[in-house]
């Protein structure tokens, strides 16, 4: 079958030819249509990820057929019995074990379910990692209600653009950073109210002149702009984050934290009955991932080049 095979450190996967995966009690090989990219992806080509091992097969995120059906796969496996937080066996399909940049994909059946009617393939294949992650820390960790004011930062990235999504379809009223205007502009049409560059030196005060101040907040970079991200949370606040490509979180104000009773959650992706719910308030809300872009396999390099740079707005997505 062709598959995207890391063969190679600090380079992307190459297209090649790899061994059907095997047969395999309690296991189901899904034919892949479509499987999208995450930054994830690019970092393990890096060698920016732990238990990289050489030949796996990349890719977190498919949407296929199995037994004559359309299905999407939950790539969070073997989470543990414990809702509130994962055991140390869990991991995320595509390392250490095999994953959707293939035409086939072996996974648990308990991790095949029924794609959502409303979307096809491609749009499908876009939303597993990002709506599970951005699901949760919504959802399940900043336990967002309609009405109330969220942020969320660095929109243009699968997670930051699903969580917008939800939040719009929740009720909530929707504001995002960006470094670049024209990824505002295409959060704006998506249901967002506004949004601010980071670039801007006084952005936190041009949000709490417009706002007033977040309810709930959503951030992938912390580092030393997280600090930012204290001055304009409401009183009561809630800040969930999910990742952190800008480094430690430095020079925060114990002061502001405390006496505004801020929450402060770090998530990551979510467990079994999370993903459910993701895909029923999907398909309730006739949501749709948004895809930037579509390669074919043997264009990995070109793909993998314009997520390095950031260039996406939205999912890069493979169709097999």
């Amino acid at each position: 079958m062709k598959a995207l095979v890391l063969d190679e450190l600090n380079k992307p996967p190459v297209c090649s030819e790899a061994p059907l995966p095997e047969a395999v009690e309690g296991k189901v090989n899904v034919r892949i249509k479509a499987a999208a990219m995450n930054h994830r992806d690019v970092w393990i080509s890096k060698g920016m990820y732990p238990g990289i091992r050489q030949g796996v097969i990349l890719g977190s995120d498919g949407a296929g057929v199995l037994d004559g059906k359309d299905v999407i796969i939950n790539p969070s496996l073997d989470w543990g019995d414990d809702p509130r937080v994962q055991q140390k066996s869990y991991h995320i399909l595509g390392l250490p074990t095999n994953g959707t940049f293939a035409e086939y994909v072996s996974v648990d059946r308990n991790k095949v379910f029924a794609k959502p009617a409303h979307l096809n393939f491609i749009e499908a294949a876009a939303l597993p990692l990002a709506g599970l992650t951005a699901y949760r820390a919504l959802f399940s960790r900043c336990g967002l209600k309609s009405g109330e004011k969220v942020l969320i930062s660095g929109v243009g990235g699968g997670v930051a653009l699903m969580a917008c999504l939800f939040a719009v379809a929740a009720g909530a009223e929707v504001w995002v950073t960006s470094g670049s205007a024209w990824k505002i502009k295409k959060a704006q049409d998506l249901g967002a109210k506004g949004g601010v560059s980071y670039k801007d030196e006084a952005w936190d005060k041009t949000l709490l002149k417009e706002t007033g101040g977040f309810d709930v907040i959503i951030d992938s970079a912390a580092g030393d702009g997280f600090a930012t991200l204290v001055k304009v949370a409401a009183p009561a606040g809630r800040i969930c984050f999910y990742g952190g490509t800008r480094g430690k979180i430095n020079g925060l104000n114990p002061q502001l934290m405390f006496w505004k009773q801020i929450s402060v959650f770090g998530s990551t992706m979510g467990n079994d009955a999370e993903f459910e719910s993701m895909l029923d308030f999907v398909s309730e809300h006739k949501i749709v991932p948004v895809v930037d872009s579509v390669y074919s396999p043997e264009a990995v390099n070109e793909a993998f080049e314009r997520m390095s740079k950031g260039l996406q707005f939205g999912k890069i997505v493979f169709t097999f």
